[in-house]
């Protein structure tokens, strides 16, 4: 099959692209020994759903669990119900707790690491939310986490940020959730690029005051705290507060601009990996942390430096809409045998940015069957009325 294809640039003019090979990366035999490397996953909807997706979308279970099978395959660990399975933006709390549920499963099945986000999202902000009833609500989450077996990231409460009038809101809420929980959580600063509506989150829109309150908590809690994701998308942030952990408490790079650096690190520390962008990039990533084990250094930069201009594009402003590039790129590679979304969020991005997102990702060797990635991507742009000359179907 020809993988030359017809592709929109930024001012709407086509031009002729030839896909080249894809990479063949060297995977692990074994677990990670230097760092802890997670992957957030994504979901993989229903497509033949009677019902409609913007209220209340259905999930392909046997593709979704696929995937993360696939993940566990590659050494990585999997972060269940988090916000790149579109948490709190289309996946539903009551969908979560099935997530969840099947995914321990599975983990447990393959002895596959998995961690589960545990947070309030079945309880909407209002003037009638009050500090207790955000209290109940993790409670009630973290309850279903560690009953179904999983590991609880606790994530950050819409409904807390909503309805906190100080810091010390924060500090009563996370203090009291943590000494009920059995087993030490990894906590997630996720920043208002991701979530507009945590703007403020720990209590003030300064990121020293608010970094402050969140060290205060995780000092204050340090028995029952393994580790903190922060998505700020700021390195040198992360390499701040980082330096002021407990040392016992593990920094989870959540940073999808800067990861290879924060994860190499530097005599003074560096990050674990727990990261969306580890969905789309899954082999490269495997391979790098398999160079990063055996010391190679320059084969780990090399790897991990040619994902970071398609990362900066998946998680380009509006940032919360990654979720697409995540999507389209398991489309792409074969993973699911469609382009639809939870809620409809394939429409979040437009047919330039996927046309983009398909020249990077085969400059980061990360399409593996360029047939069939080459195929799909001409469907994917004569929906939006860009005939191509070659739409031979390939063999799958």
């Amino acid at each position: 099959m020809n993988n030359s294809i017809l592709l929109p640039n930024q001012s709407g003019k086509l031009y002729t692209h030839t896909l080249k090979p894809g990479n063949e990366f060297e995977l692990p035999k074994k677990q990670f020994e230097k760092r802890i490397a997670i992957s957030a996953a994504h979901v993989v909807a229903d497509p033949l759903s009677t019902t409609e997706p913007i209220h209340n979308s259905k999930i392909d279970w046997e593709e979704t669990l696929a995937y993360r099978r696939y993940l566990w395959s590659l050494g990585l660990g999997v972060a269940e119900a988090m916000d790149t399975s579109q948490r709190g933006m289309g996946l539903s709390w009551e969908t979560a707790k099935e997530l969840i549920s099947r995914s321990v499963k599975e983990a447990k099945a393959v002895d596959g690491k998995i961690a589960c986000g545990a947070g309030t999202d079945h309880l909407q902000p209002s003037p009638q939310v009050t500090i207790q009833d955000v209290e109940l609500a993790y409670e009630e989450q973290c309850e279903y986490v560690e009953q179904a077996g999983g590991r609880i990231i606790l994530m950050a409460s819409r409904a807390l940020a909503a309805c906190a009038t100080s810091a010390e809101d924060y500090v009563k809420v996370y203090s009291n959730i943590l000494r009920k929980v059995s087993e030490p959580v990894i906590l997630h600063w996720l920043g208002d690029m991701f979530d507009p509506a945590l703007k403020g989150y720990w209590g003030s829109e300064d990121i020293d005051q608010a970094m402050e309150v969140c060290l205060r908590i995780i000092k204050e809690n340090e028995k029952k705290v393994d580790g903190i994701k922060i998505s700020l998308l700021d390195d040198q942030r992360e390499i701040q507060m980082r330096a002021l952990l407990p040392e016992s408490v593990k920094m989870y790079t959540g940073d999808d601009f800067n990861y290879p650096e924060l994860i190499k690190g530097d005599q003074d520390g560096y990050s674990h990996a727990l990261l969306g962008i580890f969905d789309a990039i899954a082999p490269a990533a495997a391979s790098a942390m398999h160079a990063l084990d055996e010391g190679d250094l320059s084969t780990y930069d090399a790897i991990l430096e040619k994902t970071v201009p398609l990362s900066r594009h998946i998680f380009q402003t509006p940032t919360y809409a990654y979720k697409t590039g995540v999507v389209f790129m398991a489309y792409l590679n074969g993973h699911q045998s469609h382009f639809k979304m939870v809620g409809g969020a394939e429409s979040q991005r437009s047919i330039v940015h996927l046309a983009d997102l398909f020249v990077m990702a085969g400059e980061a060797g990360l399409l593996q069957d360029t047939e069939l990635a080459t195929y799909r991507m001409k469907l994917t742009l004569m929906q939006a009325g860009i005939t191509q000359h070659d739409i031979t179907i390939p063999t799958v």
